[in-house]
């Protein structure tokens, strides 16, 4: 399992909404780019997401992340981002659109369980 950073590529199961990332920790980075921990990918804005009509909603924001998170590592009490993370969207139906991780920011480090 690859550790995500900021370069991370999350979209939203519709593929082309890609959630926006803005990592709250600078301790601990991959080729120079900062490691994301919890919540960054929780409550962040998406865009793009192809999905809208009458009474189709968009996937506009993440929700909670129900899987994905390190439970092995912490930064500063914090756990890691494993490239497993999902999670819920706002988008239509409400309990089904997950996001999902397409490219973890990097492909050198991972965490073994």
């Amino acid at each position: 399992m690859l550790i995500l950073t900021e370069l991370a590529k999350l979209v939203c199961l519709h593929e082309l909404g890609a959630v926006h990332l803005d990592p709250i920790q600078a301790l601990v980075t991959v080729e120079k780019q900062r490691v994301l921990v919890d919540p960054d990918p929780e409550g962040r804005p998406i865009s793009g997401c192809p999905m809208y009509g009458i009474l189709i909603k968009p996937c506009l924001n993440t929700l909670k992340v129900t899987s994905g998170y390190s439970s092995l590592v912490k930064i500063d009490g914090r756990k890691m981002c494993l490239d497993t993370i999902t999670g819920l969207t706002d988008g239509t139906p409400p309990g089904i659109v997950r996001y999902k991780v397409n490219f973890p920011g990097q492909d050198f480090v991972s965490e073994k369980p």
